[in-house]
């Protein structure tokens, strides 16, 4: 079994893991930074698409009017 398909949920606080990370090996820092640099991305992709759906319900009560349906009647 790889270390990679294991699934451990330990409840450490954010000051244990920096402890933890401060411990590690110059090459493992390394490895660790490209993990949270694609983490970071993945996560950044998620927030722009939730955003996206969280707006849409907002900017509907301006976009479904019938003062909005009349500016844009002729286009």
């Amino acid at each position: 079994m790889k270390a990679a398909d294991l699934n451990i949920n330990l409840p450490l606080s954010f000051n244990q893991v920096v402890e933890i990370i401060r411990q590690l090996p110059y090459n493992e820092k390394l490895k660790l930074s490209e993990v949270l640099k694609e983490e970071t991305k993945r996560k950044l992709g998620n927030d722009k698409i939730m955003t996206h759906f969280a707006s849409e319900k907002a900017l509907s009560k301006d976009w479904l009017s019938p003062e909005e349906d009349e500016a844009w009647k002729n286009l």
